[in-house]
């Protein structure tokens, strides 16, 4: 491969939500950005993951940035500019395509591309922005406490590319830059030791014990037709496979509750006194569409069924990651095989042969999403760490989540662990509404090197809260401004946080550009 070396004044490497974000904020700010992806498409979770935004009760009105309100409402504009929408849908003033029950603005993954392809057009036109799809790091090259370059190999044009700027953002769902860059971080469970949290391991910390990931893919049903999908070469054993903490064998319609841990018998479509999986995160509601547009609703299934939690993917040898890699994806395809040819039926049948893998919907061949759903990254030893104490209803109480004088952003969201691979059930508690620390994006050590997506300055416990589609939008907007005032006022950003009026006039920047930096009163989630 030839190599070809480039630069800009930020390189960001990861074109997930946080990439996305952090690639607007910083040509908004007059730099140059170089944007690297290793899928074919931008956006992280909400595209190449397939994954609608989780978020907090109060969306439509407060706690997330304008740029993030405007990315849900270009959304709703995307459909009701494009698509003929029925009576009731063009009423709705919070439009919800998919009706999702755990989404207020569920939609299709093509349509968030679209949407962020659009809001970043203006400067990649201009020749502000370079994007570039189907691109893995490979390498990074350091002095000191710089990051001088990172080495990226671009498979669209079979090419090696040495990529230099003085500011490097890790929007990387896994926190990939880290290692390659020599920059101190922590991955797995800590131990009530190193972090005195309540939920925290009683024992030794587990580096390996991460949360579980999930290969999403979406589905339609067509009653009548039959879709059914070649046995997947693992499926004897997920059928038969049942975890030590699981009440039933994985591929059942029995889980457990998040937050009681008790025994929960969940419905496939709309059933009496049951939680719906159908709707859980249903990506189209046919009824919102004029008639005969859609043939059926389109969900996504991403759900305890199809989370994979035998082995980690992060800090593995590749021949382990490949396998768990795999793994995954052959437990999304078994589930999908029993509920196309086993899966008990209210009206006493088995099966249903009508559900059809789309595609079309996730843009790959084998119908399941370019990327697994990446719960838990490496994370950064910041200056400063949000602990479960900051932030748990049970530990704060009535005086709310933990004030931070250097917020730089809010978000809200329960603790929300699923299964880990150390084979330990959910993890699901109450938290308050609460800020980011600007010291939670800042390394320890080294200076140029910003966190973007989940790998900032959390514990194993608070990622929990952390991770979620509005907040990694903010933490990744929040570096791509702070790499553009350190560049514009030749800073570094731990002196950003530590000189009172440089840290007071970049909020006041922050806040100019609608970023929230605190919380109304308002009540645990």
């Amino acid at each position: 491969m030839n190599k070809q070396e480039l630069s800009a004044d930020i390189v960001i490497i990861g074109g997930s939500l946080g990439g996305c974000a952090g690639a607007l904020a910083a040509c908004k700010s007059g730099c140059s950005v170089i944007l690297t992806e290793e899928t074919k498409w931008i956006g992280g979770q909400l595209t190449n993951q397939a994954v609608p935004p989780d978020e907090h009760r109060w969306i439509e009105q407060f706690g997330c940035t304008h740029s993030y309100r405007s990315f849900r409402e270009n959304v709703r504009r995307y459909y009701r500019h494009h698509f003929l929408l029925s009576e009731k849908a063009r009423r709705e003033n919070f439009f919800n395509p998919g009706n999702a029950s755990v989404s207020r603005v569920s939609h299709e993954p093509r349509a968030a591309l679209a949407v962020l392809r659009d809001m970043l057009a203006p400067y990649v036109h201009s020749g502000k922005l370079t994007i570039m799809e189907e691109t893995t790091i490979k390498a990074a090259e350091t002095t000191g406490d710089q990051v001088l370059a990172v080495e990226v190999e671009n498979r669209q044009i079979a090419r090696t590319l040495v990529l230099t700027a003085p500011y490097f953002l890790d929007a990387t769902d896994t926190g990939e830059v880290l290692p390659l860059a020599h920059v101190e971080y922590v991955t797995g469970a800590e131990s009530q030791k190193e972090t005195g949290e309540p939920h925290a391991l009683a024992g030794a910390a587990d580096p390996m014990d991460m949360q579980a990931i999930t290969h999403c893919f979406a589905l339609d049903y067509i009653e009548g037709e039959d879709f059914t999908i070649p046995k997947p070469k693992d499926y004897d054993f997920w059928r038969q496979y049942q975890a030590p903490f699981w009440p039933n064998k994985q591929l059942d319609w029995t889980g457990v509750s998040p937050i009681t841990l008790d025994p929960i018998t969940y419905g496939f479509f709309k059933e009496e006194d049951k939680f719906s999986l159908w709707e859980y995160r249903r990506l189209i509601d046919q009824s919102n569409f004029s008639e005969g547009l859609y043939n059926s609703d389109i969900s996504l299934i991403n759900w305890p069924q199809n989370d994979y939690w035998l082995g980690p993917i992060i800090d593995v040898s590749e021949e382990e990651k490949r396998k768990h890699l795999e793994g995954a994806k052959q437990l999304s395809l078994s589930l999908l095989y029993w509920m196309q040819t086993e899966a008990p039926r209210p009206d006493g049948k088995q099966g249903y042969p009508g559900l059809r893998l789309r595609s079309d919907v996730v843009g790959t061949e084998d119908g399941l999403a370019m990327f697994p759903y990446i719960r838990e990254s490496r994370r950064i030893k910041a200056e400063f760490t949000v602990l479960e104490q900051h932030v748990s209803t049970a530990v704060r109480g009535e005086a709310g989540a933990e004030v931070f004088k250097d917020s730089v952003g809010i978000g809200s969201y329960r603790i929300d662990l699923h299964p880990s691979t150390g084979l330990r059930s959910f993890i699901d508690i109450s938290s308050l509404p609460f800020q980011i620390p600007l010291g939670s994006l800042i390394p320890v050590r080294v200076n140029n090197l910003l966190p973007a997506c989940k790998n900032l300055g959390v514990t194993h416990i608070t990622n929990g809260c952390y991770r979620l589609h509005p907040v990694e939008w903010n933490i990744g907007e929040v570096s791509g401004y702070l790499a553009a005032y350190c560049l514009r006022n030749q800073l570094k950003p731990r002196q950003v946080r530590d000189d009172e009026s440089l840290l007071k006039d970049f909020q006041m920047l922050l806040v100019s550009e609608g970023i929230e930096l605190e919380w109304p009163s308002i009540g645990p989630v």
